[in-house]
This record gives structure tokens, C-alpha cells and sequence, in this order.
């Protein structure tokens, strides 16, 4: 998980985003808590909102790169690119038919 061992405890509300709490070990000389890759979001917060992270439903459910790129751009519309990312995720829709089904 980390360099170094960390124990981390999930509380998650209905309706409200997951709260991650750790022994806020830290990086020697950065000032940085150590955390898994997982459970940080690099470049906005437009994720962190949502009961299920997309990179969590689509890792599940195994979908190919299409079809997990669609998923993240129609949970993110409303809280970051609007139209155009439902623009993006018809397109990447459009890409798995043609890959997959030569539409």
C-alpha cells in the first residue's frame, strides 16, 4: 500500500462523500500525508462528492478503456464539464461500437 504501514478507517453517510481518516504519517521533510493512491484525487475535487468513485465501478465491473472513459464523464457532467462531457462520453460510446461491433 505505502512505504510505510498506515491504518485507515472509512465513515461514509448517506449522502454525504467519503471521509478518510489515517495516522497522518508523513512523508519525512515534505509535510505530506501518506496516503494511498486511492484515496486521493489529483487536479480538482469533482469526484469526491459521488457515493461510488467511477475508477471503483469500473474496475469491478471490468469494462475496457471505451466504455470506463464514457462512465467518467457521464458521473462528472454536473459538477465539472456540462455538455461537453456528455459530448465526450457519447463519443467514447461511439468509439466501443465501432471497435467492438463495426457500426
Amino acid at each position: 500500500m505505502t512505504h510505510i504501514e498506515m491504518e485507515e478507517v472509512q465513515m461514509h453517510l448517506p449522502g454525504m462523500p467519503p471521509t478518510w481518516y489515517s495516522d497522518d504519517t508523513m512523508y519525512p521533510g515534505t509535510g505530506a500525508v501518506d496516503v494511498a493512491a486511492s484515496m486521493k484525487q489529483v487536479g480538482g475535487d469533482h469526484y469526491k462528492t459521488m457515493g461510488i468513485q467511477p475508477s471503483d465501478f469500473i474496475d469491478a465491473n471490468q469494462l475496457g478503456w471505451y466504455e470506463g472513459n464514457a462512465v467518467k464523464y457521464i458521473c462528472r457532467h454536473k459538477v465539472k464539464g456540462g455538455k461537453e462531457d456528455l459530448l465526450k462520453a457519447i463519443h467514447y460510446l461511439e468509439l466501443a461500437l465501432e471497435k467492438h461491433y463495426a457500426v
